[in-house]
């Protein structure tokens, strides 16, 4: 089914290739992309996580200073 969503190459390694297998079936995902975009997500929601954190962080040390 074609779809009007951006798309792009992503080249990696046999390694990396196959951690994201492992992650699609056992999780169930449909295909390797619904895999890879929901990894993509939790990479992203981690990494805000730790953005908001670090900022906390910061503003803790300056407060005090």
């Amino acid at each position: 089914m074609p779809t009007e969503k951006p798309r792009y190459t992503v080249i990696m390694d046999d390694e990396l290739l196959k951690q994201i297998d492992d992650f699609r079936f056992e999780n169930r995902y449909a295909s390797r992309s619904a895999a890879t975009l929901e990894l993509i997500r939790l990479g992203m929601k981690a990494l805000e996580k730790e953005q908001i954190k670090d900022a906390r962080s910061s503003a803790k040390i300056a407060s005090s200073a």
